[in-house]
């Protein structure tokens, strides 16, 4: 195990899924880099391991990559988890994955659960060809842009979403893909209270306005893809946009672009200005 890095999934809510070879590997290594180390240590408590834990997360990576990098030259074994899930999965850690590979440390995979492949197999929807963008951006401008080129998926499409931005992101996916779009949404998975919902884009934003206790925790969101149509693909707003940009004004542009790829002129107006 001497110089060598595990990348370690962990149970993303019920303690029993996890695998005999990560607990082993858990207990054996020199030392456990933790996204949140108080959260990782009732993980450890509950199996009896007692491998010294330290913090890895988006804040430090930078600053702790050469000091973890000096660990593993010295013939350390280390293993990296996140606080749910396999690690580098919309959580930290591609710094240091990248640097132990580029210096030829040995790079291990103990593989473990992962909402959205878990979200993708109860959902009902196609689970054959998927694509995964994890979080949107915050801001709605951003994020629709993000979503539009996203409507013409023909595969199921998974995000991830926190409890507070969830209606805004239904209302922007009912806008960008249809109201009647079918949408599910996952939360708590293999926890006591875990739900499932599905519906159109439309019915769950409204829902989302309301949700009670099913709001709370994070969210796996997906959406099923766009049936195949045989019309010539729908031209792509932002290059459409850009051209017109060139030749009239921003609000005239905007206008132009509604009417040629649907849409709202205000949206490309805002793209214009951001």
């Amino acid at each position: 195990m001497a110089g060598r890095l595990f990348l370690v999934g962990t149970p993303i809510g019920n303690l029993e899924d996890i695998s005999a070879r990560a607990l082993r590997v858990l207990a054996q290594v020199d030392g456990i880099l933790a996204e949140d180390t108080r959260h990782s240590s009732k993980l450890l408590r509950h199996y009896g391991i007692r491998t010294p834990l330290s913090a890895w997360h988006a804040h430090n990576e930078q600053a702790r990559l050469g000091a973890v990098m000096d660990r593993l030259s010295q013939g350390q074994a280390l293993a990296l988890i996140s606080d749910a899930g396999m690690p580098l999965i919309s959580d930290p850690g591609f710094p240091l994955v990248r640097a132990a590979r580029e210096a030829g440390y040995a790079i291990e995979c103990v593989p473990g659960p992962t909402a959205l492949i878990a979200a993708l197999v109860v959902s009902g929807m196609p689970a054959e060809r998927f694509v995964f963008e994890g979080f949107l951006p915050a801001r709605g401008s951003a994020r629709r842009e993000r979503l539009l080129p996203l409507g013409q998926e023909s595969r199921t499409v998974i995000l991830y979403e926190s409890p507070h931005r969830l209606r805004a992101c239904l209302d922007d996916i009912a806008e960008v893909f249809g109201a009647d779009r079918e949408v599910c949404l996952a939360r708590e998975l293999t926890k006591k209270f875990e739900s499932v919902r599905s519906g159109s884009a439309a019915e769950l934003a409204a829902w989302a306005g309301a949700p009670g206790d099913e709001g709370r925790g994070e969210f796996v969101v997906l959406i099923r893809g766009r049936e195949h149509d045989p019309q010539p693909a729908a031209l792509d707003a932002r290059v459409v946009l850009r051209q017109l940009l060139t030749e009239l004004p921003a609000r005239k542009a905007a206008k132009l672009t509604a009417k040629l790829c649907g849409g709202k002129a205000n949206t490309y107006y805002q793209w214009t200005l951001d």
